[in-house]
């Protein structure tokens, strides 16, 4: 069922490397993390992994990293990074909503929107329950999603951007992103031009209200700690480009 849901939604990673060359010097969700771990060299999980961004560093410090994502690709190109850094991750192909690790932590994250890519009530709860069976009682669970911004996600956004992929090439980049209020999805389809190629890819997000977020958690056992406006830790208000939730294990 949820496989279903996530396979269907990955274009966006089908290019492991021009990923990881576009997030690559994004570090600032990395020090928010660092600032609630402690040094004791614990077991930390890092769900949706991506091409290890933040768990290969973390790792670098002493942590034992058991680390997972959903797509093969971008697992791979992580395991790749971390052996010829000479370091050691537990690196797993696993469904979040699935998971199945031999560790408990006190610590569990997600970052890069993840959060969003659970696009049904079912997958969520799914998310949580998986979630809170890898954490120790009072463990606390770390990720973000973009915060709805209505004044956003009422209209169709149409746009243009222009960049250079890893090779150098121009790349001419054409967005298309519709808001379904009813299922609080958005579509954002991509059509990318190179000089001598087109390709076309699509992503659906998952758009989920502070409040909703506070009840989902309560539900699924856990304690909201906080909610900050972006990985800075700047206040939460309606304008707030993102939600970062830190919670806490209770039941």
């Amino acid at each position: 069922m949820y496989q279903n849901e996530f396979s269907g939604n990955l274009e966006k990673y089908e290019n492991p490397i021009e990923y990881d060359v576009i997030h690559n010097n994004y570090n600032v969700d990395l020090y928010f993390i660092e600032s609630l771990l402690s040094k004791n060299n614990d077991t930390i999980i890092e769900l949706a992994c991506g091409t290890g961004r933040l768990a290969i560093p973390l790792a670098k410090q002493g942590f034992n990293v058991y680390a997972v994502d959903i797509h093969e690709g971008m697992l791979q190109l992580a395991i790749e990074k971390a052996k010829k850094q000479n370091v050691h991750v537990h690196f797993s192909v696993q469904d979040c909503t699935q998971l199945q690790l031999p560790v408990s932590s006190n610590f569990i994250y997600m970052t890069g929107n993840a959060f969003q890519h659970f696009l049904s009530n079912e997958s969520q709860n799914a998310l949580f329950q998986s979630v809170k069976k890898h954490l120790q009682p009072g463990g606390e669970f770390v990720f973000d999603t973009r915060n709805a911004l209505l004044s956003e996600l009422s209209i169709v956004d149409e746009y243009e951007e222009s960049s250079v992929n890893s090779k150098g090439e121009k790349l001419t980049i054409q967005h298309r992103e519709e808001f379904d209020p009813i299922t609080q999805v958005l579509t954002c389809r991509t059509i990318n031009k190179l000089e001598h190629a087109t390709f076309e890819d699509s992503i659906r997000l998952r758009y989920t209200y502070p409040m909703e977020m506070k009840r989902l958690l309560e539900q699924n056992g856990f304690e909201l700690l906080h909610i900050y406006g972006s990985w800075n830790k700047s206040d939460f208000t309606k304008d707030s480009p993102a939600m970062i939730v830190h919670a806490r294990l209770i039941k």
